[in-house]
């Protein structure tokens, strides 16, 4: 055996049985579980090594995860000196259903829900045991209490070591031990069917096309988000001017691929994840050093303008990790595609460190109101009215707690109806944001197993599908990590049969 791997001394040359398209944390998963079944797998890769990784090298690694509390957690998450003075409430699969249910307005697969609140702490433990390593995300998702106590709030609460490149080094470590060829560089552009029955991929290799089979092909390649033109086709007019966070290689070429052999849609093609996002960073498109820590999600403790001065969204409608993905949407239709996140010196220190305080990010500080509506190029009158309306409307009887829906509103059009600190103490701080656009919610469509499904409700013999292309689960908004629990999820359960 090579490198202690069970199945690394077969040929590299030899037909595999499992073709995976897509290095994601969804293909990954899905690889990881047919090869611990015995079966020789095949990942392609769109992107060369220094590219790869998908969407998922971009994330902050947040898997939602369904569990009783912290003495569930402790024994897969890394040891931290914090969780012996750490609250992590409970948050139950009903808990995990009723936030998916919400945020989409029950636009959500029943049948697939199901699976990933019963099946995503099981995954994850699973992933864990071969390898992939998780923590309890301090800097993200608790406050410290006065009393040194911290408290994890929203209902996410576990996510992967090193963030989103921590996640596929260590998917990629995982699968060099479990044997699976790793092919990279590798754009696929059809897939092969004989039969009715899909048997391999058609590669654009740099020789012209060249032909992989297999008994079973796993599409992991993600949604549409990078394509300009399907962007304005399905979300609307505008959208194709959002900035791309991930990866610039999802662009629907495998959803294309599928159609074309009778695949049906699936999920909802008209909407996406899409976030606040740095509106002026130079590099502010698929940044493979900065990735996640261009958004902006500490927007909850202060307030938003656009371009006019004027607030046009309740900040404090939940915790950020129900509204975060439909706010990009917002900004984008603001004059200018625009918006400015404005706070005082008293609220600056509570703000995300890895996100507000890189050199080099869209920020503009002013001793006073007038100067910074001045600098931001924003009408001085407007916007020190609007700061001064939502100071006077604020109920101060209510104690500010950003670890709770406190409750402290401010009565102003649009409302605000939690957190409402009044922006009264210079320095004042604006960071301009836009639309950043993380993946489409349509994509195909399939059972619980992955398997995927033609327009007459039928499996198409050979095809599966995982990850961001499996349409159904998200509509309009999404609970925040359940993307990366969806990935794990699903694709492990078409690697179980690939």
């Amino acid at each position: 055996m090579e490198n202690g791997n069970t199945f690394g001394n077969r040929p590299t040359g030899e037909q595999p049985d499992v073709i995976v398209v897509g290095g994601g944390n969804a293909g990954f998963t899905a690889a990881h579980a047919a090869a611990v079944r015995g079966r020789k797998v095949v990942l392609l890769e769109r992107g060369v090594e220094d590219m790869a990784g998908g969407n998922s090298f971009y994330t902050a690694g947040a898997t939602r995860i369904s569990h009783a509390g912290l003495e569930d957690l402790k024994d897969f998450v890394e040891p931290d000196d914090r969780h012996t003075v750490t609250e992590v409430p409970p948050y139950s699969e009903a808990d995990y259903a009723a936030d998916l249910e919400k945020v989409t307005e029950g636009r959500n697969d029943p049948a697939l829900t199901k699976v990933l609140v019963a099946e995503s702490q099981p995954t994850v433990r699973w992933l864990q045991s071969l390898g992939v390593k998780y923590r309890l995300m301090y800097e993200r998702q608790a406050y410290e209490r006065e009393d040194g106590t911290f408290l994890f709030w929203g209902g996410l609460h576990v996510g992967n070591v090193g963030g989103g490149e921590g996640l596929i080094a260590d998917h990629t470590r995982v699968a060099a031990k479990l044997g699976i060829e790793v092919r990279y560089g590798q754009h696929v552009t059809e897939l092969l069917v004989d039969s009715n029955r899909v048997v391999g991929v058609a590669i654009d290799g740099p020789d012209g096309r060249e032909e992989l089979r297999a008994e079973s092909v796993i599409l992991a390649a993600g949604g549409f988000e990078s394509n300009r033109q399907w962007r304005r086709e399905h979300l609307g007019e505008g959208w194709e001017n959002a900035k791309v966070r991930g990866t610039p290689y999802n662009n629907g070429d495998l959803i294309q691929a599928a159609l074309n052999i009778g695949a049906a849609k699936g999920g909802d093609w008209g909407t996406a994840h899409s976030v606040q996002w740095d509106a002026f960073c130079a590099t502010n498109e698929s940044n493979r050093e900065l990735t996640n820590r261009l958004t902006r999600q500490s927007y909850p403790l202060g307030i938003i303008v656009n371009s006019e001065g004027r607030r046009f969204l309740d900040e404090g409608a939940d915790f950020r990790n129900y509204t975060y993905a439909k706010y990009g949407k917002v900004i984008l239709q603001q004059p200018g595609s625009i918006a400015y996140q404005i706070f005082d010196s008293e609220l600056r220190p509570m703000l995300r460190t890895e996100e507000y305080d890189m050199p080099g990010i869209s920020v503009t500080v002013a001793d006073t109101l007038e100067e910074l509506a001045a600098k931001i190029d924003v009408d001085t009158e407007t916007l020190v009215k609007t700061v001064s309306e939502f100071n006077g409307s604020i109920d101060r009887s209510v104690i500010f707690d950003p670890t709770v829906k406190d409750g402290r509103k401010a009565q102003v059009d649009p409302p605000k109806s939690n957190w409402a600190a009044p922006i009264e103490r210079g320095p004042f701080y604006a960071y301009a944001v836009t639309c950043g656009i993380t993946f489409t919610f349509g994509g195909l469509k399939a059972d619980t197993d992955g398997r995927v499904l033609n327009e007459q409700g039928n499996h198409i013999p050979g095809l599966y599908v995982c990850g961001e292309m499996l349409g159904g689960l998200f509509s309009g908004n999404y609970p925040g990590g359940s993307g990366l629990a969806a990935g794990m999820v699903f694709g492990r359960r078409a690697g179980n049969l690939a």
